[in-house]
C-alpha cells in the first residue's frame, strides 16, 4: 500500500535528486577541467555545465576561496531545500548528516577559543551545514558544564554530551 502513495509523499524529491544526478560532472568534464590553466579557464568550462551560474556574478579575477564559498553556498541551498521538503524518515537522516558538521564546528570553536582566536574569525571558518544559533556563545563558557549549558543544550547534539558532564 505504501508504494501507492510514493509519488505523493516522495515524488518531488525523487525527481529533484534525479535532476541533481544528471547534473553531476562527467568524466569528460573532469578531463577538461584538468586541462584548464587558469581559474578563468575553469570558470569558462563550468559555464557549460549545471554549475555555470554559481560563478556568473563574480566580477574580475576569481580565487580559489571564492569558488569554495560559492560551492558551499550552492550545496547548503540545495541541501536545505531537500531537508525542508522531506518527510520522515528522510528528514531525520538528513538531520543526522548535519550532526558531523556541528561536531566539527564545535571542535573548531573550542580549539580556537583555547588559542585566544577571535570568535568572529572562528565562526566564519565553520561549515554552514553545521551552524546553529548558539555557536557564538562559546566564548562565555569556561568549564565543560558551562559549555554544555551555553552552547550544546539546545542542539541535537545535547543527548550525546549529557553523560560527559
Amino acid at each position: 500500500m505504501g508504494e501507492l502513495f510514493f509519488n505523493i509523499d516522495h515524488g518531488y524529491l525523487e525527481a529533484l535528486i534525479r535532476g541533481f544526478k544528471t547534473g553531476l560532472l562527467t568524466t569528460t568534464d573532469y578531463q577538461n577541467l584538468v586541462q584548464c590553466e587558469t581559474l578563468e579557464d575553469l570558470k569558462l568550462h563550468l559555464q557549460s555545465t549545471d554549475y555555470g551560474n554559481f560563478l556568473a556574478n563574480e566580477p574580475g579575477n576569481i580565487t580559489v576561496q571564492v569558488i569554495d564559498e560559492r560551492l558551499k553556498e550552492k550545496l547548503v541551498t540545495e541541501f536545505t531545500h531537500l531537508r525542508n521538503n522531506s518527510l520522515e524518515p528522510l528528514s531525520t537522516f538528513l538531520d543526522y548528516i548535519t550532526y558531523s558538521y556541528m561536531i566539527d564546528n564545535i571542535i573548531l570553536l573550542i580549539t580556537g577559543t583555547l588559542h585566544q582566536r577571535p570568535i568572529n574569525e572562528l565562526v566564519s571558518k565553520c561549515h554552514p551545514l553545521g551552524s546553529f544559533e548558539q555557536m557564538e556563545a562559546i566564548h562565555i563558557a569556561t568549564t565543560p558544564a558551562e559549555l554544555y549549558n551555553a552552547v550544546l543544550v539546545d542542539t541535537p547534539l545535547a543527548p550525546y554530551f549529557v553523560d560527559c558532564m
